[in-house]
């Protein structure tokens, strides 16, 4: 089976569809399966296996396993938007965010000192739904000078289809 036709199975068996709101907490957002995770970063890793991507990128905190597990695969580092920025990070790239799920808004931080000019960077996430932690992310490369590559996640919720993606919210019907 492929990585699509799992997730579909276990989004159906652990998981809940309800128009836009997709249900995960069982196996991806809360508790997490690190068996189902890697396989969908082995997908993803595989999209991008020759794009020269020398980061990845993602935003603090659900889409940090997926990160990792395409990171490993890729064998580049990660790195992820912190949402407090700590004392320790004195120079840094930062942009507003909104989510829709915690309704709430954010700003994103991530320090200049991991984040470059000559980056190649894959964002990567759980969910691409309306694109607001998306464009925080875009914002923030602008700032570094830093190529974005292309954007992966699990879910793709939107009509875009320049994002990569496990399922599309049509696969879900």
């Amino acid at each position: 089976m492929s990585a699509a036709e799992i997730l579909l199975k276990r989004i159906r068996t652990d998981g809940s569809i309800d128009g836009q709101i997709v249900k995960v907490d069982q196996f991806l957002n809360h508790m997490v399966d690190p068996v189902l995770v890697h396989l969908l970063g082995e997908d993803i890793a595989a999209r991008f296996i020759d794009h020269s991507i020398t980061k990845i990128l993602t935003a603090e905190t659900s889409g940090i396993m997926l990160a990792q597990a395409v990171a490993l695969k890729l064998q580049v580092p990660f790195v992820y938007a912190k949402k407090k920025r700590p004392i320790t990070m004195s120079e840094y790239f930062a942009a507003a965010s909104y989510s829709f799920t915690k309704q709430e808004s954010t700003t994103l931080y991530v320090s200049k000192e991991v984040l470059h000019q000559e980056d190649k960077i894959l964002f990567i996430d759980d969910f691409f739904a309306k694109g607001t932690t998306f464009k925080s992310i875009e914002e923030i490369l602008s700032q570094a000078g830093a190529t974005l590559v292309g954007a992966a996640v699990i879910i793709n919720k939107s009509q875009r289809r320049d994002i990569e993606s496990i399922l599309t919210l049509d696969d879900l019907q």
